[in-house]
């Protein structure tokens, strides 16, 4: 009896010593596992092209802050917050608020906005004027037909007093909307790729700072640039609604508004990119 006893205290005292353990080792496994430890990649999804070597910078100046950031690519521009919503990727940037919030409407997705990093005005580029004040009337003026860029060219005419649309009209603006237009211009419809192309048959054309570059047009050739001033369209970091508040999140945002970073883009956009947190 007593040797049964023995045994069986022997066995109890073996299963707590067990049971001890692994709790244990629990706790230690939950404490070393914080959110985004330092050695964890944070992904961040970008387009290809310039924004590569922008990144890179940022990549060093994260590792000031502990962050180790892997950059992930894309070359379609629905591709990013699909990605961010489905935390295939913790942050993006490549996108402006007017974007992001078609993109929510359609979507449904519960992105926000961490913080600024740099805008590229629209500029209105011409080889056979000097200003504005040269386009005669009748003069043709090249915009893209695409819907969010056009919206954006048309509304840089208004802001140059060129023409006048309707108040409604909104960051999706076409011809349509256009209530005044004093020197009778024609605004020429053009696929983005062409616009800038096209420079040499129109007597100016607004055209995106990549297309331009592409199209070899320098930025002495513009004539006027749209304003930065309460501009929509600086871009930004955005991250899911839930992460916006983490330390991470913070060190992201600080690691690319810097000086550093500032020097990487304009080496890389050749002037045309204006830093978007001073």
């Amino acid at each position: 009896m007593s040797s049964v006893l023995s045994r069986h205290t022997l066995t109890r005292r073996a299963g707590l010593k067990a049971l001890l353990f692994t709790a244990a080792a629990l706790t230690v496994g939950f404490a070393s596992a914080p959110g985004h430890a330092e050695d964890k990649a944070i992904k961040v999804g970008i387009m290809g092209g310039e924004d590569e070597d922008v990144w890179k910078a940022v990549a060093e100046q994260g590792k000031k802050h502990g962050l180790n950031i892997e950059l992930v690519t894309f070359n379609d521009y629905n591709q990013p917050n699909e990605a961010l919503d489905r935390k295939e990727i913790d942050a993006n940037a490549f996108q402006h608020k007017p974007y992001l919030d078609e993109q929510i409407k359609q979507h449904g997705y519960k992105i926000s906005v961490a913080g600024y990093t740099a805008v590229w005005p629209i500029g209105i580029y011409s080889r056979k004027h000097k200003s504005l004040d040269e386009l005669k009337e009748g003069a043709v003026v090249g915009v893209p037909n695409d819907p969010s860029n056009e919206g954006r060219a048309i509304k840089v005419l208004e802001e140059k007093g060129l023409i006048k649309l309707r108040p409604e009209a909104g960051i999706l603006a076409t011809p349509i909307d256009v209530t005044e237009n004093p020197k009778k211009i024609e605004i020429k419809e053009l696929d983005a790729g062409v616009v800038g192309r096209s420079i040499d048959d129109l007597d100016a054309a607004v055209v995106n700072n990549d297309w331009a570059a592409k199209a070899g047009l320098t930025k002495e050739e513009a004539i006027a640039w749209e304003s930065k001033e309460n501009n929509p369209y600086n871009n930004f970091i955005a991250v899911r609604t839930d992460d916006l508040n983490e330390q991470w999140v913070k060190d992201l945002v600080t690691s690319f508004q810097s000086d550093a970073v500032k020097a990487a883009l304009d080496t890389a956009y050749k002037g045309t990119a204006i830093p978007a947190w001073n």
